[in-house]
């Protein structure tokens, strides 16, 4: 077994690996840009080596100075983890030479199926359904056209090279072949390093569901069940689980086994993902293999209870499998949300900054039976750079069925706290709460069919609206209570707190609800008003500075996080982001009257929707530019981004230039 493994990436993936690395007695080296010197995978590291600044194509895909830092430490093995250089041959090529064993599948393997255009060569030959597209490369945006057209609209452009949702495009038509293939192209280029792009067919209402296939050096080769990974926002994975609701044990088996039958095909062994396209009548087609551990392996590891990590470094180590497809068992249900410093309510534009809180919800095993997971390589006071992929963190839960393993995950996202930039906590929560993800009704259109004009909060429910108001009233007679035990000590007279108020909750700036209420307060609770209804039992040990607490609201538990801005309470619970100002009856009366302010005028100015280097400027001063025309392109957390005119209109002024970072609303362009 190896003495010391060096974990050649970052972030929560490096801190896995070294988990399991531990737990396995193995030394672990963790490498590091500058942007990373304190991050949380070189503290757990037992050594950590620099490695240069922060852009990736000057540090983690360096493969010189991964090697020199191998030479330095001593390692005797490497784990790639995933995208860096994890499915780049020529660093395992590169680790073999130096007689350093690469804890993946060796050269051949990642050259065969690293190129997504042989892949599907070798795929079909070796009995695997494919969909049908041009698999030759393509020199330039008027042939990407030209083939796309032949093919039929829609269509997806990918780069050779991809992986994780970067370099691919669907086109509708001409105009988005056109774009897309610049678009695809540039983002390979700065990804991988690899700028070849291929098109196929875009299959519509699919599924993405994928199977893990794990095999030794000694030819046992088995598949472990699949994932669906059918929620997805601009080809990038949001919410996993495993099993698929959508496949039955004879598609699963002919699935797997044809998995399987690629992985020999190339003398594939260690772990590895090969990816499918699945229709409503359960056909399915081979997309990719990705010769690598994927980003959602936690939801097979929870569901068959084999750790794919330690796996790939037995494998490597030259150890045989000690179990045979007839031993994995599929248990349960589990399900991953992705945590990515995105901003769902800026149409999910990346958030860079310090994280004031970071407080994920306690793991293992819980009281209703479900077990919570949460793998990430951050904490509370470190830094969300700018330069690297959004992800920060991957919730799990598991339980006995889906519905319960959904259950969990709506309750352990409500306790995550996470404070200091723009996530899609609020987004994920909405997900879990809908009927139809709840039923299982999945396709990778699932985010654009559900949230057409993008996601805004959920809207409370009139009945859910009401328990927030029990809590804001709660939450307001604490304070309330405080401030009069203060006002009392202080004068040696204290003021009674008043039973009577008026309860304004809005969403965005936009009312929800604005309802007269009565507290009755008792020793053991207090029972809450309305006007129209019977009086709601509600309890809480809720304290002022508390940030996440408990509430009893008519004998359902709400896991509920509070904050004050200005006067209003701010309450966040299941995708809901309410503002509650709790008034007297005659001040609610008066409010009524002040004016709104009307917010700052920027329909003449482009700002930038992102932190973020402008990576291109498409138009100068003087320029007549047309609805939909594309004005700016700019660079964030490896996700080209192209900003496009909304109306017709004169360019006066450049504010910005080619090369310039800039901050979220920073003016680009200005127009007449």
């Amino acid at each position: 077994m190896f003495k010391k493994i060096l974990i050649a990436n970052r972030g929560e993936i490096a801190c896995r690996v070294i988990k399991t690395a531990q737990k396995m007695g193995i030394a672990t080296v963790a490498v590091y840009s500058d942007a990373d010197a304190n991050a949380l995978h070189v503290s757990m590291a037992d050594e950590a080596v620099p490695i240069g600044p922060a852009p990736s194509n000057q540090s983690y895909i360096v493969i010189e100075k991964i090697l020199d830092a191998i030479a330095r430490t001593g390692a005797d093995a490497v784990h790639p983890g995933y995208g860096f250089l994890s499915e780049n041959a020529a660093f395992a090529a590169a680790l073999e030479k130096a007689g350093i064993t690469f804890i993946g599948p060796p050269v051949k393997a990642i050259e065969a199926m690293g190129d997504k255009i042989t892949s599907k060569k070798i795929a079909a030959e070796a009995g695997v359904s494919t969909v049908p597209g041009h698999m030759d490369l393509i020199e330039d945006a008027e042939e990407a056209v030209r083939i796309s057209s032949s093919i039929g609209y829609p269509v997806m452009i990918k780069a050779s090279a991809g992986g994780g949702g970067k370099g691919m495009r669907i086109a509708w038509n001409d105009a988005d072949a056109r774009e897309g293939f610049q678009s695809s192209r540039n983002e390979a280029k700065n990804s991988f390093g690899d700028d070849r792009i291929f098109i196929e067919k875009f299959v519509d209402q699919p599924r993405h569901i994928e199977i893990q296939v794990l095999g030794d050096q000694h030819g046992t080769t088995l598949y472990l069940g699949e994932r669906e990974c059918s929620i997805q926002r601009r080809n990038q994975k949001v919410i996993e689980e495993a099993p698929s609701p959508f496949l039955d044990e004879a598609t699963r088996k002919a699935m797997g086994e044809q998995a399987v039958a690629l992985a020999k095909a190339v003398g594939y062994f260690s772990a590895g993902t090969v990816e499918f396209i699945v229709d409503g009548n359960r056909n399915f087609y081979f997309l990719e293999m990705n010769t690598r551990l994927q980003v959602e392996h936690p939801v097979t590891e929870l569901v068959t209870g084999i750790d794919l990590v330690e796996q790939m470094i037995r494998i490597a180590a030259g150890e045989k499998l000690s179990f045979e497809q007839k031993d994995v068992v599929l248990r349960g249900w589990a399900i991953e949300s992705r945590l990515y410093a995105e901003d769902p309510y800026r149409n999910f534009l990346p958030s860079i900054g310090r994280l004031s809180r970071y407080r994920p919800p306690v793991e293992g095993l819980q009281d209703s039976g479900a077990i919570i997971r949460n793998d990430t390589g951050v904490f509370e006071g470190g830094e969300i750079s700018m330069y690297y992929d959004p992800m920060i963190a991957k919730l799990c839960t598991w339980a006995d069925d889906r519905t319960a393993a959904i259950d969990a995950m709506s309750t352990a996202l409500d306790a995550f706290e996470v404070e200091g930039i723009g996530h899609n906590l609020p987004f994920l929560s909405a997900v879990m709460g809908q009927d139809r993800f709840r039923s299982g009704e999945l396709t990778t259109a699932y985010i654009s069919e559900e949230f057409p004009d993008g996601f805004s909060g959920v809207r409370p429910e009139v009945g859910d609206a009401r328990k927030l108001t029990v809590i804001a009233v709660l939450v307001n007679q604490a304070l309330e209570e405080r401030a009069a035990w203060i006002s009392g000590t202080l004068s040696k007279r204290r003021r009674a707190v008043a039973k009577d108020w008026v309860v304004t909750l809005s969403i965005a700036g936009q009312p929800a609800l604005d309802e007269p209420v009565t507290l009755d307060a008792a020793a053991d609770g207090a029972f809450v008003r309305f006007s129209d209804a019977n009086p709601i039992s509600a309890a809480t040990g809720w304290l002022p500075g508390q940030t996440l607490a408990d509430f009893h609201v008519g004998g359902e538990s709400l896991m509920v996080k509070v904050d004050r801005v200005g006067s209003a309470i701010r309450l966040r619970w299941r995708g809901m982001d309410v503002l509650a100002r709790v008034r007297s009856p005659r001040i609610a009366e008066l409010a009524r009257l002040m004016p709104i302010k009307a917010p700052p005028d920027t329909s003449r100015m482009l700002l930038c929707p992102m932190p973020g280097v402008i990576t291109s400027i498409a138009v100068s001063a003087g320029d007549q530019v047309e609805a939909g025309q594309t004005l700016a392109t700019v660079e964030a957390m490896k996700m080209e981004n192209v900003l496009k005119a909304e109306r017709q209109g004169v360019v006066k002024h450049v504010a910005a230039k080619p090369g310039q970072s800039l901050a979220v609303d920073e003016l680009i362009i200005e127009f007449e």
